[in-house]
């Protein structure tokens, strides 16, 4: 709302604006701008057009007269590259400029080509460094063209990173040099503003608890033979681990119950937090919950056990299963982090959110929890709930993100320090 506030002062009433163009993720440019463009009175007369779909139907949206044009960041490429259509926008907004972090990826070399057009560029993120100060440079080329942390990503490392993890001439990580986010700081703090919700609005207490499973003798004989020997026996496949990061994964979705073999197939392991899952939804006592999950087999699982007990859920990935659990019609609503955790609005559904299966991503983690405490929610208190299996990798996943450590190195150590 803030941002189209001050599109709408731009447009109508110091004209320095004549064409706005919003990048979004999918479903928060199909949705959400448009949900806020139609709540508010003093932007009613703001003309938009969402450019999403089939690429006839995005053309078309395109071509519409309107003050605002939305379009997911996934068809960013398209659009510059590909569309046809000329560039005709004066003004970019970047909802979740943290995903144009990488200055390899395709959207951001596409963005950059068309950047000199742009008088005026805004980018907007809960969580603009999630991995480090080193995701800073490429959202800040984009805003600036290079003017403050450098043109060139080899200059930024140069001026403020010493190479850290390395093999031979091969560097693997950089950590900052002494002093040099203070600076990194200095440098951008003209045209950046840090707000945090609980600094400015009245925002519900935020409740974490962990609900502990314990494995059988059994499943912990199961989840220590990985371990030991990144090996592991099944009846319906053998698992191979090559290195600790797939180690980890392995290790995650043995914590949640199954696992993937070599073939693609899907092992069941244990219940245990299908059954706490069924506890927390009895013990919520019909007031609607949120479920985080992360693997495909969780979900399916998940899903398997609540038609099993015939308890109502849908999983939010259609706007038409938002808009009913935001009107209270989904008693549990499946989430994954990484397709809903960025800008949707879910606080009017529910302030209850429990995590089935945990993420090593601060950012996804961060921005998931937010889409029930924040701005808007109505209850007192919002409560996060993580099913964490004891003495399982689920602890260290915890503890790094309650230390705020988003680093690959967190999850290689972690899974060193199981080994």
């Amino acid at each position: 709302m803030i941002s189209l506030t001050a599109i709408n002062d731009l447009l109508f009433d110091s004209f320095e604006t004549h064409r706005v163009l919003v990048v979004a993720p999918l479903r928060v440019a199909r949705d959400t701008w448009p949900e806020e463009l139609g709540k508010w009175e003093h932007l009613s007369d703001l003309q938009f057009s969402v450019a999403v779909g089939t690429e006839a139907e995005r053309k078309a949206a395109l071509g519409k007269q309107a003050d605002i044009h939305i379009i997911n960041r996934e068809n960013v490429q398209w659009l510059i590259e590909d569309s046809g259509v000329p560039w005709q926008w004066d003004m970019v907004v970047i909802d979740e400029l943290s995903s144009f972090k990488s200055h390899q990826s395709k959207r951001f070399r596409s963005l950059m080509r068309v950047r000199p057009k742009v008088r005026r560029i805004v980018g907007l993120t809960g969580t603009p460094s999630s991995n480090g100060l080193m995701d800073l440079w490429a959202e800040f080329r984009l805003l600036d063209m290079g003017r403050r942390l450098g043109r060139f990503i080899g200059q930024y490392r140069a001026d403020y990173f010493v190479s850290d993890k390395r093999n031979g001439q091969v560097i693997f990580s950089y950590k900052p040099l002494p002093g040099a986010e203070k600076r990194i700081y200095a440098k951008i703090a003209d045209i950046t503003i840090s707000m945090k919700s609980a600094d400015h609005l009245t925002m519900p207490e935020l409740v974490n608890s962990e609900y502990s499973v314990l494995l059988s003798d059994g499943e912990r004989e199961r989840y220590e033979e990985m371990k030991r020997d990144l090996i592991l026996q099944l009846p319906d496949g053998e698992i191979t681990v090559a290195n600790a990061a797939a180690l980890s994964g392995k290790l995650c979705q043995m914590a949640n119950g199954a696992v993937y073999s070599d073939d693609g197939k899907t092992s069941y392991i244990h219940d245990r937090k299908l059954d706490a899952l069924e506890d927390i939804i009895e013990a919520a006592s019909g007031k609607p919950l949120l479920v985080a999950y992360w693997f495909k087999h969780d979900l399916e699982r998940v899903s398997a056990r609540l038609k099993a007990r015939h308890i109502p859920f849908a999983k939010l990935d259609t706007a038409e299963s938002i808009r009913g659990w935001n009107k209270g019609e989904v008693p549990v609503a499946l989430i994954h982090p990484a397709s809903v955790g960025h800008g949707l609005n879910l606080q009017s559904g529910g302030r209850h959110l429990v995590w089935f299966g945990l993420t090593w991503s601060l950012e996804l983690y961060q921005q998931t929890v937010a889409r029930l405490w924040r701005q808007g929610q109505q209850a007192e208190t919002v409560v996060v709930q993580h099913i964490v299996a004891k003495d399982t990798i689920d602890e260290r996943i915890l503890k790094s993100l309650s230390e705020k450590d988003s680093t690959q190195s967190a999850l290689i150590e972690a899974v060193k320090a199981n080994l």
